[in-house]
């Protein structure tokens, strides 16, 4: 894990170079191309692509069909059936919280009549169909599909429609056993940018969607990108990262911390965990307890390079002076185990997601507390929120002028339009003025 110190003359310099390092690029321009070319021939070939894609990289059969794309509803009960009762009361324990907190997001329309009759309005409206993309290449993630699905289910959004990549075989029984719970309509076992695609432009099997959300890979963030315009989406996602701030009097130990920062490593080797700490003796006993937990963990291998290659360990004089790194980092995952967490957090402006206290691990989050787990990343923290039920809506105004407010008004939104240079604005209103209807109001 590279060391760098505040006292160090160049430490602004490292730190600089470490946060514009971190993550994936969307913007290789070797992968747009490719992801451009693959979102084209979606477009022009339709489903004869997207099968073409699925045998190449979605680890679909090579004498398979265009239906087997699809999930059937056996698969699912299948799926049902082969999950363990804990695996399904987990997921439900978890379904319920997320239901719970995304409730409180949801927004209320307001008008604002007027004795006249003239009315503006502010109406709230669930978009109709979304897309939900749900990471398995590397790994399954029912927890994805709860996070994504359930706010849009609050929003009222007619149908969700999930994609998810399994190239190693079956789609995991524990993720399909999540979508039933999160009533997900239809779901299709296609990944990468082809899925981006299909779900943008539609295809005759996959349906065009008004919005896609969720994380991914490289491939998928670029198509993302690529795809914006066409459909809405949610943000550009990079890999997972962690930033802990810790001290011996906060109330976890070492081998806690070094979990914690285990806990996103282990998820890509471009996972950034940085640890931030005025205790020199303190870092390195958690340095010395990753290396000891490092070896334990099946994904010691991308665990390891995280750590070697992106993982930081940044030594200040105090709190005050942590603080300022972390507005400047603005992590994806915030753990403040100091003493008195929810004042500092009170005052970050700059974190995707804030964990106060020593038992308080992000994975917490992940899974079970009620948050959404799709967070902004690689310091997009900045201008972005975590995924919610904002994201499922759109907001439509209706005004509605009476005679009286249109002639009360209408004189400054002629010289309005005027200073403009657009008359024919100015005279939809001076018609109004100069020969008012002699109907309504």
């Amino acid at each position: 894990m590279q060391r760098i110190n505040t006292k160090d003359a160049d430490f602004a310099t490292r730190l600089s170079e470490a946060i514009h390092n971190r993550g994936s690029d969307p913007h290789n321009p070797e992968i747009a191309a490719r992801v451009e070319s693959i979102i084209q021939a979606i477009q022009s070939q339709g489903d004869d692509a997207l099968l073409s894609y699925a045998k190449q990289w979605d680890g679909i059969a090579s004498d398979a069909a265009l239906t087997d794309l699809e999930v059937s509803a056996d698969e699912i009960d299948d799926a049902w059936n082969k999950v363990s009762k804990e695996t399904i009361e987990a997921l439900q324990c978890a379904a319920e919280r997320i239901h719970t907190f995304h409730v409180k997001q949801r927004e209320e329309g307001w008008s604002l009549d007027t004795d006249d009759g003239s009315r503006l309005a502010h109406r709230i409206v669930p978009l109709n169909r979304v897309g939900i993309y749900v990471p398995g290449g590397t790994a399954a993630y029912p927890s994805s599909v709860l996070m994504n699905a359930i706010p849009a289910h609050v929003a009222g959004v007619s149908e969700i429609i999930m994609t998810t990549p399994s190239p190693q075989g079956p789609i995991a029984p524990a993720v399909l056993a999540a979508a039933r719970i999160a009533k997900v309509d239809r779901i299709f076992r296609i990944g990468g940018a082809q899925a981006v695609a299909a779900m943008a432009h539609g295809t005759s099997l996959v349906p065009k969607v008004d919005k896609i959300v969720g994380p991914g890979n490289v491939w998928v963030a670029t198509a993302k990108r690529q795809v914006f315009g066409s459909v809405d989406i949610d943000m550009i996602a990079g890999p997972s990262e962690i930033c802990v701030l810790a001290t011996r009097d906060g109330g976890a130990t070492a081998e806690h911390i070094a979990a914690d920062l285990l806990s996103q490593a282990e998820h890509d080797a471009q996972a950034m965990a940085c640890l931030i700490s005025p205790d020199e003796t303190f870092i390195e006993e958690i340095l010395s307890s990753i290396e000891q937990q490092l070896n334990a963990l099946p994904r010691v291998k991308i665990a390891r390079e995280s750590i070697e290659k992106v993982g930081l360990a940044i030594t200040v004089n105090n709190l005050e002076q942590a603080k300022a790194i972390i507005e400047e980092i603005a992590p994806e995952h915030l753990e403040l185990v100091i003493p008195e967490p929810d004042a500092m957090a009170e005052s970050i402006g700059n974190a995707s997601a804030i964990f106060c206290g020593p038992h308080t691990p992000e994975a917490v989050g992940d899974y079970i507390a009620g948050p959404n787990h799709v967070l902004p990343t690689s310091g997009s923290a900045r201008f972005f929120s975590p995924l919610g039920v904002y994201d499922f809506v759109k907001r439509i105004n209706v005004v509605r002028f009476s005679r009286t407010l249109l002639q009360e008004l209408g004189p400054a939104i002629v010289h309005l339009a005027e200073i403009e240079g657009l008359d024919g604005h100015a005279q939809s209103v001076r018609a109004r003025l100069e020969r008012p209807n002699t109907e309504g109001s």
